[in-house]
Order: structure tokens, then C-alpha cells, then sequence
């Protein structure tokens, strides 16, 4: 048996101590909400390769993306310039290193790895021993609902690190970790820890907005999401009480029309719009990633169940073979729910879609618990900033929230050119007013025919 010590003299600053002693002491689940530039992941890793002495298994650190975890861990260097994996894990207790894998195997049998959440359901059907979930507030939610089963067979241990990204799922998930007493918790300011000198942190604050040094330095939830782009219209919904269970379809009122945003090797996402007098109700809300073409088909009609349905809109590029199918997306949707409910929704530029988007939501009431997930990808889908340049990227970053808010966009595409209209008195109800950029599927395949595009 290899003895390893695990001393922190010399490194560890006291707050860093306090949470390593958690975990040495058996704790479980901690969850750490520091500033930028406290050490998370580098006291992070100093615990993993404790636990993994500890406890032989399987060990991840996880990142946003799978990119994030070579930059931010396996290619990081110490402050003082060593590789903090070489730091972490040195030579005498390697059994193996595997560097395009990003993975090393002690000498114990353990196997410690990071890892991106982008990729989570790859991860899915292992047994880890600990996950370390860093940068949770800009990370796909799913990714830790998706692993907490198997920890939980195994017995593991977590540790959440992260700075806020407003009242998103990170926030929802602090509030409970507070009154959970196996749960070590700790908020630490820049201010608290006095790991910046005041010289140092008058120049962050005047290189970037104050929000974002509100939420990196100050660990401040209620700071607008730095770049977002539509945190805003679903705070006010939120507000004004138009995210309640009490939306529900209203069987008397206009048939369901469907957006998505499809995709095999990424998540395919579905809204549930019912077109009302003043606005829409978004009723239902579904994502997942590796289902085919049929699978979507069989889980959307038990979605519509014996509701009525209008048409379901497929994006523009739904007819390149999406799925990975013998036939196209929009060939295998017609074979199942025929030409008449299946739309194609318009190709626009991006700008576009995203102001679409931003025209239809004050009109929106959602479902809380069904839309739930759908909610929380609008809140956190942003502008990245620049820190560099001083100013946010033209196009949205590409991460988690992007394909439930892209799939969001299509259909505000189309509801902005729907509107239930109230009738007079002594007029017969009109129902909905269509406009005239949208194209039905039998509408493209004659264009196509005609050998003429739209798009």
C-alpha cells in the first residue's frame, strides 16, 4: 500500500484549508462559491488526488466543455510554474498517462480524468467515485442529474466550485445546499479572502463592466448575466408571474404548433406553443441528445397525447439528413404526421432570429415545471465578452443553452406572424391570421421541383 501525504502547509490558503479538511474529515457534498482567481480548481485537484488514495475508483474533474478541461486543468500552470498536474500528481505515484485521453491511473488502481460536461451522456454508465463540478453556473444542468444516480450507487463524494451567473441553476441548487446539513457550503468574496492587493482589483474594475466584476469578484448573484440576451425578458415573466404551473393548454383555445432546433450528436429541443388572444402560452418543453429521427417522432406524439396540433416547424437545415438516417428529418416527420402538420421555418440571419426572440417573449407565459429546463437555457445564453478587445461577440457563445434557445427563436420566428385575433361582438371568432414568410413543407417541395428556393 502506497502511503501519500497530503499536507497543505506551504500552499493552501486558510479558507482552502477549511474545505480540504471536509473532505479529510469524510465529508460528502461541499460547494464552494468563490471569486475569480481563489485557487477553485487548483484546491480542487489537491482533493481529488487525496480521495483517490483514500478510495480507489474513478475520479473526474469536469468542465463546461471538454476544451475547458486541457486549458483550465491538464495545460495549466501553477503560479509558481509548474504544471498543476505534475503538481497535483507527481511522477512517484503515476502508474500510467495517457495525455491525448487526458487521464492517469495511480499506482493504487485509481483513475483520475478531466472531463467536459458538454459531452455528459458520454460519461453515462460509469461508476465514479467523485465528481468535481467546476464553473457549474455556466454548465449544462443536465450534466449533474445525469451522474447523481451513479454516485449515489457508488457512494461518492462531489464538490460544486463556481462564480455566479445569476439566478439560474447554480443558484437554485446553493439555496438548497444551505439548509442541507451534510452540505459544507462557503461564499467568499475578493474581499474576504484579501488574496488581491486594492491596486489590483481598481484595475480589474476598470477593465470591465461592472456587472461581470460584480459577479467574478463579488460573488454577486443578483448581477445581470454579463452578455446575456434574453436574462432580462424572462426575469420580468418571472416578475410579473408568467412562469406559474398554472399555464396550462387550454383545450377550447388554438391548436399546438411545435419549434425545434434538431440535431443527432447534439440536443434536439422542442417548444410547446399555444397562440393565444395578447400572447402564447409555452406549455411543454423536451430536449435529449441521441435519439434518431423515429425516437423524436414516438416521444412528440405522446407529448401531444390528445391535444390538438397545427403543425410541428422543423428548422431550414432539418433538410440535410440531421439524424444520420437513410432519409431526411423532414422526410421521415411527413411519413409520420403528414404534409399538412409539418412546416419548414424560415431561414434568417441571426440577428434576426435573436430579435424575434426578444419581440415575442414579453408576450410569453410559461409553464414552470415543464419548461423548466427550456427557462433556464434562455436565462443563461449570452454574448461572451472579450476582455481582451473590451466589447461581447457578434454571435452567441456556443455551449449548452444554445440549441433550447435557438429552437425558442424558430418559433418566435413564426408567432410573430400569428396573432389570435378577439372578434367583435357581432363577428364569428377568426382564429389565428397567418403570415406569409412561413413555407409548409408541400409549398418547399414544389419550390424544389420548380427548381426555385426561398432560402
Amino acid at each position: 500500500m502506497v502511503k501519500v501525504e497530503v499536507g497543505v502547509e506551504g500552499w493552501a490558503r486558510p479558507y482552502q484549508k477549511t474545505l480540504i479538511e471536509f473532505f479529510q474529515g469524510g465529508g460528502r457534498k461541499a460547494y464552494g462559491v468563490w471569486h475569480r482567481k481563489a485557487g477553485k480548481d487548483r484546491v480542487a485537484t489537491f482533493i481529488e488526488a487525496a480521495l483517490c488514495f483514500k478510495k480507489p475508483g474513478l475520479y473526474w474533474h469536469a468542465l463546461p466543455k471538454y476544451e475547458d478541461a486541457r486549458k483550465v486543468i491538464w495545460d495549466a500552470i501553477t503560479p509558481d510554474g509548474k504544471r498543476l498536474v505534475d503538481w497535483t500528481f507527481p511522477k512517484e505515484i503515476i502508474r500510467k498517462r495517457l495525455d491525448h485521453e487526458m487521464k492517469i491511473e495511480l499506482v493504487n488502481g485509481s483513475i483520475w480524468q478531466p472531463v467536459g460536461a458538454d459531452n455528459y451522456d458520454s460519461l453515462v454508465g460509469a461508476f465514479p467515485a467523485h465528481v468535481t463540478y467546476s464553473e457549474y453556473a455556466i454548465m449544462n444542468p443536465q450534466a449533474r442529474e445525469f451522474l447523481r444516480p451513479a454516485l449515489a450507487m457508488n457512494d461518492g463524494t462531489e464538490l460544486i466550485i463556481t462564480t455566479p451567473r445569476g439566478f439560474n441553476h447554480a443558484f437554485d441548487l446553493w439555496q438548497y445546499a444551505k439548509t442541507r446539513k451534510e452540505w459544507y457550503t462557503s461564499l467568499l468574496t475578493v474581499h474576504d479572502t484579501n488574496v488581491m492587493s486594492q491596486e489590483a482589483l481598481d484595475e480589474e474594475k476598470r477593465s470591465m463592466p461592472e456587472e461581470l466584476f460584480r459577479q467574478e469578484y463579488e460573488c454577486d448573484w443578483s448581477a445581470a448575466n454579463v452578455g446575456s440576451i434574453f436574462g432580462r425578458y424572462i426575469e420580468a415573466a418571472d416578475k410579473e408571474g408568467r412562469v406559474s404551473d398554472d399555464v396550462e393548454y387550454d383545450p377550447e383555445g388554438s391548436p399546438l404548433e411545435i419549434s425545434s432546433d434538431i440535431g443527432r450528436r447534439h440536443i434536439s429541443a422542442w417548444w410547446f406553443w399555444q397562440p393565444q388572444v395578447g400572447g402564447y402560452q409555452l406549455v411543454d418543453y423536451d430536449e435529449d441528445s441521441g435519439l434518431d429521427a423515429q425516437e423524436w417522432i414516438d416521444r412528440l406524439q405522446a407529448l401531444i397525447g390528445d391535444r390538438k396540433l397545427k403543425r410541428i416547424w422543423l428548422p431550414h437545415d432539418a433538410k440535410a439528413k440531421t439524424f444520420n438516417a437513410q432519409h431526411s428529418a423532414v422526410e421521415q416527420f411527413l411519413k409520420y404526421f403528414g404534409a399538412a402538420k409539418i412546416g419548414i421555418s424560415p431561414k434568417t440571419t441571426k440577428d434576426h432570429s435573436i430579435n424575434a426572440g426578444r419581440t415575442v417573449l414579453p408576450k410569453c407565459r410559461f409553464n414552470a415545471t415543464r419548461c423548466k429546463a427550456g427557462l433556464g437555457a434562455l436565462r443563461a445564453w449570452a454574448f461572451e465578452y472579450d476582455e481582451i478587445r473590451k466589447q461581447y461577440s457578434k454571435e452567441p457563445i456556443q455551449d449548452w443553452s444554445t440549441d433550447a434557445s435557438d429552437a425558442f427563436c424558430e418559433g418566435a420566428k413564426i408567432m410573430q406572424q400569428r396573432e389570435v385575433i378577439k372578434p367583435k361582438l357581432d363577428e364569428a371568432p377568426r382564429g389565428l391570421v397567418v403570415g406569409a414568410n412561413t413555407v409548409t413543407l408541400n409549398e418547399m417541395w414544389a419550390m424544389t421541383k420548380k427548381k426555385v428556393s426561398r432560402y
